[in-house]
């Protein structure tokens, strides 16, 4: 919380004035100024999914008259407590089921600007959209504008009970209320966005993580066609063994039993249930979103399999070390080295240095490297994709980490890895401010043209022809076929039908 709150103290320093009032479809907004940048935090965009409209829909927030304040960031979604990952996660954060707010970065006087929308990660569990990581005044500085939104998360965001599918009827939108909530705030973007100078015809949806596996299921949304006109996935996986409606109203049951309630409970009990008692959940990977056969029809995989994926420009791709994700859930080598057949493990013989070793080549490959590759395979014959590896380990941090963690690409994406390390009296080489600045040229290349053109280094679309990626590491360039054997041998044994 103080890294957080220190952070912010650097971003809002002395110098910054209100902005001018913005005229949305709910009211006016007040905001903040400073550096040719107008930032404006807090805005409703949906109504607080409280009391009935706990585990309904998202729905319109009630319209004000006089200026609403957006200098300070809405309450963050409820989640549970965890002492690491402050910066990102936004831990320490006021919490409340009334979380349904963006923020809005935006070139001052700027008119007709590409838009970006961010998507936090956090395993469909933690985060928000506020945290200071995320900042997007370097997106606002080169043109863009940027919102970045908090969406419904844990059995808030993700549930389903008999009794409220009864109650929804047959064909309304039920269960992944956090997938609706995205396209909510997605759908507020269309409306308003316009006001603070961006184009709401040009619109760009990236996300890490559980941010990025939801922009993979907006892809298999039908009613999120129009919505957004590119997108990046950032270690959001891509094999998805979703479940159903049928199997998520069975856990309902169960989480409602272990609340004194049953199958035969009624919304209204459901809605009772303190929200506190909706976080007592086991660290898990694959939580979130789901097939429900309304909203979404089928599994990002089958959509990208039957080719019914929403067909827009992508650039996709993972880190060097997902596998920094085994110890944050707690998963042991034995669980991942066991899914192996002896043709996977002769193909990973060069790995297999000892079990964790193989372990975590093979989490790493199979949770995110293998189904980007795959997926920029199958978007491939529609419009564009582009595959990226990010190998990039920071000056400091080399010796002391195997490689990429999930989710270290962030800071060099948003470009505020400088400002972070300056705040915290951390040295930066300019090898690493040199990386902060490519990467993030790519992402806002990508957001104006459509095309990741940036650097000295073509980043050509991807193919299965060529089987071509961006390497950013070490040695940032172009790889034909990088680690082709070990992905073809997974997706034979691990790829969802």
């Amino acid at each position: 919380m103080k890294l957080a709150a220190a952070f912010a103290s650097l971003l809002f320093a002395s110098s910054t004035a209100l902005a001018g009032s913005v005229a949305i479809d709910s009211g006016p907004v007040n905001g903040t100024s400073q550096g040719g940048v107008d930032v404006y935090r807090g805005i409703p965009y949906a109504a607080p999914p409280v009391g009935a409209l706990r585990w309904e829909p998202p729905a319109a927030p009630a319209k004000w008259t006089a200026p609403r304040d957006a200098t300070s960031a809405g309450a963050i979604c409820p989640q549970p407590q965890r002492g690491d990952g402050v910066l990102a996660m936004g831990a320490g954060q006021t919490q409340s089921e009334d979380c349904l707010y963006l923020n809005v970065f935006a070139p001052h006087g700027g008119k007709n600007l590409p838009v970006m929308v961010w998507i936090h990660g956090g395993a469909h569990r933690f985060g928000s959209g506020s945290g200071p990581i995320y900042d997007g005044t370097h997106f606002a500085q080169d043109g863009v504008v940027l919102v970045s939104i908090n969406y419904r998360l844990g059995l808030l965001g993700y549930f389903a009970h008999p009794a409220l599918t009864r109650a929804a009827g047959a064909t309304a939108p039920l269960g992944n209320y956090g997938q609706m909530d995205q396209i909510a705030a997605l759908q507020w973007v269309k409306r308003n966005i316009a006001a603070f100078g961006g184009d709401p015809n040009n619109v760009t949806v990236f996300g890490e993580s559980a941010g990025g596996s939801s922009i993979l299921y907006l892809l298999a949304a039908p009613s999120a066609k129009g919505l957004f006109n590119r997108a990046i996935v950032e270690s959001g996986g891509g094999w998805f063994n979703s479940g159903t409606l049928a199997s998520q109203e069975a856990e309902g049951v169960e989480f409602a039993s272990k609340n004194g309630l049953g199958a035969d409970a009624t919304p209204e009990q459901l809605r009772a249930i303190p929200p506190e008692k909706t976080l007592d959940l086991p660290a898990q990977l694959g939580f979130g979103p789901f097939a429900d056969g309304r909203l979404i029809p089928e599994s990002p995989t089958r959509a990208f399999a039957d080719g019914t994926a929403l067909d827009v420009p992508l650039v996709i791709g993972s880190n060097s070390f997902e596998a920094s994700l085994m110890q944050s859930f707690g998963i042991p080598p034995d669980r991942i080295i066991g899914r192996l057949t002896p043709e996977a493990r002769q193909a990973y013989a060069s790995d297999a240095s000892s079990d964790t070793a193989l372990a975590q080549a093979v989490f790493t490959d199979s949770v995110m490297g293998a189904p980007a590759r795959w997926i920029a395979g199958q978007a491939a014959s529609g419009a564009p994709s582009w595959l990226y590896h990010f190998s990039y380990v920071a000056s400091m941090q080399r010796g002391r980490v195997p490689g990429a963690r999930h989710g270290s690409e962030i800071p060099y994406v948003f470009s505020t890895g400088s400002a972070l390390a300056s705040r915290f009296g951390i040295s930066l080489s300019p090898e690493d401010t040199a990386m902060e600045a490519l990467m993030h040229a790519c992402w806002v290349s990508f957001a104006k043209t459509g095309k990741p053109e940036c650097g000295s280094q073509p980043w050509p679309a991807y193919t299965p022809a060529t089987d071509t990626l961006m390497e950013f590491g070490p040695k940032t360039g172009p790889i034909n076929g990088f680690r082709k054997g070990q992905y073809g041998a997974l997706e034979h044994v691990l790829r969802p039908n």
